[in-house]
């Protein structure tokens, strides 16, 4: 039977990501938010630059076309961060595109002129501005107001050479009326990146649809542009736990560039997962991607900037692919000695663990079965004498938890002592 045979996938029954490409400027691209927004993450350690350009360099090995380095306009710490990260980039002579975001004000702009002529790069400017009627109204602010400060700072990019993607911060809150009204300004200044944020992670997928066809529909389409001219970037959030779902939404509705961040990090509850993103993206065919280094960009992630991953986390925690449960480890391990990794991989697993740098781990515990002990110990190179096997199952029917290596051993050197 034939591995295809094997698995009834009901994600492909009368459901495909239709894609053409005459409609948009490139494939589906990401943008790496971790070293800009998953730093503001109030628990987040700001890494050391070397930190940054080994997380960058993870960055281009997987494949990933763009990153925010940070915010120039947070002082000279940062800029300093972001030049090293620049040189990097043209020593290297990475793919990946490098972005920063900024504030609509000329003077966050002006740093980004400077390092596109000391570098000899172009940079993407962020630009972001609050459009939702709940920030306007805490902030004292109108419509025109909002405007005329796009214009004054789009201009001067635009005048400089500077790459804008013109941000709508709250889109997902903001009036139909004001998104078109300030996108097609900026489109017509010259803008040929806009952003769709959903800064509070308040919406659902269904949500993400409406907003990216009207964006299609009544933004660009209805101000004459073609819809391959512009680039529409997705920028997610977790406050409701939707993140991955709105990145996927996000990506059948035909946005060009998903954002995210390694491991969530970020404000609240964080970002959209890029990690996840990329794993789901990769396991629905929408990209190619060699993603076997994920795991080792997480876990650095994880390491430099000091954020939790929980052992549940999907794919990367600990607990991902590991089980001690009885009937689970022994259909696993059948398939392990069939010699089949691609079964074993699937047959109690969802995500294929060899695909993204990882394996089927078998431990023994409360809940285990003698397949599990005998696998251990095989694997282990120790002799699965029935004694011994017997032993170890009354003490691990015996444990609160999976028992560590250790406390295996432990439990072996005690068996042949006694």
């Amino acid at each position: 039977m034939s591995n295809n045979q094997l698995i009834y996938d009901w994600n492909t029954i009368e459901y495909d990501i239709q894609r053409n490409p005459s409609n948009h400027p490139h494939d589906v691209w990401f943008d790496d938010e971790t070293l800009r927004d998953g730093l503001q993450s109030p628990s987040a350690r700001n890494p050391s630059i070397d930190q940054k350009i080994e997380l960058l360099s993870y960055m281009e090995r997987l494949g990933i076309q763009k990153v925010d380095l940070g915010l120039p306009g947070a002082g000279p710490f940062h800029r300093d961060h972001i030049n090293a990260m620049l040189s990097h980039i043209n020593e290297e002579s990475f793919n990946i595109r490098p972005g920063a975001a900024v504030r609509t004000l000329m003077s966050d702009i002006e740093p980004i002129v400077e390092m596109q002529s000391q570098h000899e790069m172009q940079i993407q400017a962020s630009a972001f501005l609050g459009t939702s009627p709940i920030r306007q109204y805490t902030e004292g602010w109108t419509i025109e107001k909002l405007v005329t400060t796009m214009e004054k700072a789009v201009s001067y990019a635009v005048e400089n050479d500077v790459p804008v993607m013109f941000v709508t911060e709250d889109t997902t809150r903001s009036k139909p009326e004001d998104v078109k009204l300030i996108y097609q300004r900026a489109l017509e200044l010259g803008v040929r990146r806009i952003c769709v944020c959903d800064t509070c992670g308040h919406v659902t997928p269904n949500g993400v649809k409406k907003l990216l066809n009207f964006i299609d529909e009544e933004v660009i389409k209805d101000a004459g542009y073609h819809r391959s001219d512009i680039e529409v970037n997705w920028h997610g959030h977790q406050d409701r736990g939707l993140g991955v779902a709105n990145n996927i939404a996000a990506v059948e509705a035909g946005a060009d560039v998903i954002h995210g961040t390694a491991l969530g990090v970020g404000e609240r509850a964080g970002n959209a997962p890029l990690d996840q993103t990329l794993v789901n993206l990769k396991l629905m065919g929408v990209i190619d991607n060699d993603l076997s280094l994920l795991d080792e960009y997480v876990r650095k992630a994880n390491q430099y900037i000091e954020v939790p991953l929980p052992r549940n986390y999907p794919v990367f925690g600990k607990d991902a692919f590991e089980t001690g449960t009885g009937v689970h480890a022994s259909a696993v391990i059948k398939a392990m000695k069939k010699g089949d990794d691609w079964l074993a991989d699937r047959v109690y697993s969802g995500v294929p663990a060899g695909d993204f740098g990882l394996k089927q781990i078998i431990r023994i515990g409360h809940m285990s079965g003698r397949s599990n002990i005998i696998w251990w110990l095989e694997h282990n190179g120790i002799d699965a004498d029935e004694n011994l096997v017997e032993y170890l199952f009354e003490v691990a029917k015996q444990q609160k938890r999976n028992m560590l290596d250790s406390e295996i051993f432990d439990a072996i050197t005690a068996f042949h002592t006694a």
